[in-house]
This record gives C-alpha cells, structure tokens and sequence, in this order.
C-alpha cells in the first residue's frame, strides 16, 4: 500500500517534466519546418528571378536579331532598282561652272564611256529638281533628251543638255537629279545617276524687269495726263486801237509832223512823186 502512493507521486513529478521536454522539441521541429518552407520560396523566387532573366535576354536576343535584320535589308538594293553598270563611266561638265540662275539657260556636257566588250545603247537623258530634304517629290522635272546612240566597246559618246529653271525658285535650295538611261546588247536597262546634289538657284539681280518697265509706263503715262489737264496760262494782250491811246502830253508840232508823215505814205499820189523823182536823178 505503501508503494502505491509513492508510485503516484513519482508519476505526477514525472509527467510534467516529460511535458516541458517535448515543448522545446515540437517548437524547434516547427522552426525547422518553417526555415524549410522560406528556404523553400526563396528557391521559388530565385528560379523565377532567373527564369525572367533568361526570357529578357531571349528578347533582347530577338530583338537584336530584328535589328541586325533590318539593316541587312536596307543595305540590300531594292528588287526591280536599276543602277549603272560597272562597264560604264560617266562625267559632267557645267558649261557656266556650277551657278543655276534663275530664268535663264543652264547647259552642261555629259560624256559616256564604254569599258566592257559589249555594244551599250544610250536611251535618254532627264533632270529634274528635287525636294531637297526627301529626293523622291518632284519640284521641277524638265523634258527628257531621247537619243538612241549606240556606242561600241572602248569608245565614247558626248551628250549636250539644257535647262530652264522657273524664275519664282530663285534664292532656294532644290536637290539637282541628272540621270542617264542606257541598256546593254542582252536588253537589260541600267540608269546612272550623274549628277545628285542640292544646289541653289541663284535670284536675277537684273534692274528692269518686267515690273519695273510696267511701273515706269505708269507713271509717264500718269504725268502726262496731270499735264494734259491743267490749265493754260492767262496772257494779257494790249489793246490794238489808237483811238484809247492818250496823246495829250505829245507837243502839238511833234504831233502833226507824225500825222502828216503817216499821210504822206498813205497816199499813192506822193509815192509817185517819189518814184519819179528817183528814176529822174
């Protein structure tokens, strides 16, 4: 009986030992548990982390390669583009030098060499005026020379051309398109860009004009119609009859030898007195 109360004690002192030890034990397992689930997610994040890496840097990758593309296309000539064969030289010379005045004759030689073994056949010859920040509008396109030359291998041609440019384009910048059209023996066309660059065309700095001469008709036909209209002077004439003229203040003897001078010449009867007179001396 003894021992069953010592048995009892000997429990109760036990059991809440056994209590605290296992407490520890499950907190440090459910720490381990949660230092396992974070370790867990960052392994998570990281693979996400690296995943998106690898998916920018395959987009950079294409997008480079769309770059690189791109460039490889535009350095690459355009299908159905004709460009000048390699067995042709062309040069070109401004008669007046590189000056373009407006409204007046601007004329250049342009001369075609063949190098190759082939017969080339020179079409035409064409300029125009340019837009000069994009090529491809046209300002002012001039009339292509048609000319249908042949030249042979290792010879040479000479082509004269001429233009007018538009009298309102002077003191602008336009971009200058010269271009020769030539086909070989086998038909295939080729188009050489002989001259391709802005130019300015010059203002006329003549001092008459056509509104110039229109402004001086104008004004001479203006003056002389202000002439036309104003009035003639007023002159005043003296009167004609003796019979108004005062002869009082004339001396009575100086008075009748004036009359009777004037009666003397009036009649006919002392002129002939006169005469016969003179014709008797």
């Amino acid at each position: 009986m003894t021992f069953l109360p010592k048995l009892l004690l000997l429990v109760l002192l036990a059991f809440p030992a056994t209590i605290l030890m296992k407490g520890p034990a499950v907190a440090a397992q459910d720490a381990t548990e949660d230092e396992e689930a974070e370790a867990g997610e960052e392994d998570v994040v990281d693979d996400a982390t690296a995943e998106d890496e690898d998916d920018e840097a395959e987009v950079e990758d294409d997008e480079n390669t769309e770059l690189t593309e791109e460039k490889e296309e535009e350095e690459e000539p355009l299908v159905g583009e004709v460009n000048a064969s390699p067995n042709a030289d062309t040069t070109i010379l401004f008669v007046k030098g590189e000056d373009f005045p407006a409204n007046e004759i601007v004329k250049f030689l342009l001369g075609f060499t063949n190098k190759g073994s082939e017969n080339f056949v020179v079409e035409s010859l064409d300029a125009s005026f340019r837009y000069p920040q994009d090529f491809q509008f046209y300002i002012q396109n001039f009339t292509a020379l048609q000319l249908g030359l042949v030249v042979p291998p290792g010879r040479q041609a000479s082509f004269e051309y001429s233009f007018i440019p538009a009298e309102p384009m002077g003191g602008r910048p336009f971009g200058l398109v010269i271009n020769l059209n030539y086909k070989d023996s086998n038909g295939i066309m080729f188009q050489d860009a002989v001259f391709n660059q802005t130019v300015t065309v010059i203002e006329r700095e003549d001092g008459l004009d056509g509104e110039t001469i229109f402004m001086y008709v104008f004004l001479s036909g203006l003056g002389l119609l202000v002439i036309r209209r104003r009035p003639a002077p007023k002159v005043e004439m003296g009167t004609s009859s003796h019979n108004d003229v005062d002869m009082s203040w004339i001396p009575a003897e100086t008075l009748n030898h004036i009359m009777q001078s004037r009666r003397d010449r009036a009649s006919p009867r002392k002129r002939n007195q006169k005469r016969s007179a003179g014709s008797d001396e």
